[in-house]
């Protein structure tokens, strides 16, 4: 697999100077995504807020894991806010690291995100990707949805049989499909949820297919479906390269569940070209295959 490098005339360097002369966070960076000279190139980014240390050690994500040492720093959602309002985005990706040592998990410093992109940047639409808020799930998702955000993600990453391995004991995979659905529950207006799936960790294309169908069933209106990629040696190994006629099948399948929006392909992520996924769900133009 091959990705082009960023070129010279490009946003590239624009976006990467404002990101860290706002002293900010990416998932682009932090999980080492393979699109960033793409995504970047064409101006947009995925923020990471609350840091850059997570309390989880998931086998396959290369953001790093440990003991935050910093609380949530009160004047990054103001920070994130003014750098996508510079950036001119119609549509702002906002995810974090997990924070379990935080009483809300976190759950306030996105409502404040939410609140302050809707002031400083109030032409762009809002994702948010979460992690589960384990322990106060269900107050967490209503402050969070009490700031509206159009798209309300949390990724459920792998199969069935393999969410504890991958994930950890403090995963579930029914908690993740449950806090999907209570979204949809909670919110006093038609938010758009979503979810992504990774393979190559050792799944069958059967499991992949039966994963979304509990997330159809769960009123899950996007997914996203992408090639696992090692980070380092440390980290859980690639069990297959998934032909691109698997994830065309697996765009084929989603179409059929009725999914809004099926984006299937090798270098597919969650928030990759997160823009078109809401308004391909949005239209009814349906699955893509990249």
């Amino acid at each position: 697999m091959k990705v082009r490098a960023p070129s010279a005339d490009s946003q590239y360097f624009d976006v990467r100077k404002l990101i860290h002369g706002a002293s900010l966070h990416t998932v682009c960076e932090e999980a080492r995504c393979p699109n960033i000279a793409e995504c970047w190139g064409r101006g947009t980014a995925t923020f990471q807020i609350l840091g850059d240390t997570c309390t989880r050690a998931c086998r396959y994500c290369y953001v790093h894991s440990g003991r935050p040492e910093h609380p949530p720093d009160p004047l990054e959602p103001l920070r994130l806010a003014h750098t996508a309002a510079q950036m001119s985005l119609e549509h702002v990706v906002v995810t974090s690291v997990d924070r379990d040592d935080l009483a809300d998990r976190g759950a306030g410093h996105f409502a404040a995100t939410i609140r302050a992109l809707k002031r400083k940047a109030p032409q762009a639409s809002v994702e948010v990707l979460t992690p589960d808020f384990l322990g106060v799930e269900e107050e967490a998702l209503q402050t969070v949805l009490a700031e509206r955000p159009e798209v309300f993600n949390h990724n459920i990453e792998t199969v069935r049989r393999l969410h504890r391995q991958m994930r950890g004991a403090k995963a579930s995979y029914e908690k993740a499909l449950w806090l999907l659905q209570q979204a949809k529950e909670l919110a006093d207006y038609p938010v758009l949820t979503k979810s992504g799936i990774i393979v190559g960790l050792g799944e069958t294309n059967d499991e992949v297919v039966g994963t979304m169908r509990d997330l159809r069933a769960h009123g899950v209106d996007v997914v996203t479906i992408g090639q696992y990629l090692q980070p380092s040696a440390k980290h859980a190994q690639i069990d297959r390269w998934v032909h691109p006629d698997e994830f065309r099948w697996f765009r084929e399948q989603g179409e059929a569940m009725g999914f809004g929006s099926v984006f299937s392909g090798p270098l597919v992520r969650s928030s990759y070209r997160a823009d078109e996924q809401r308004h391909a769900a949005e239209t009814g133009r349906g699955a893509v295959a990249y």
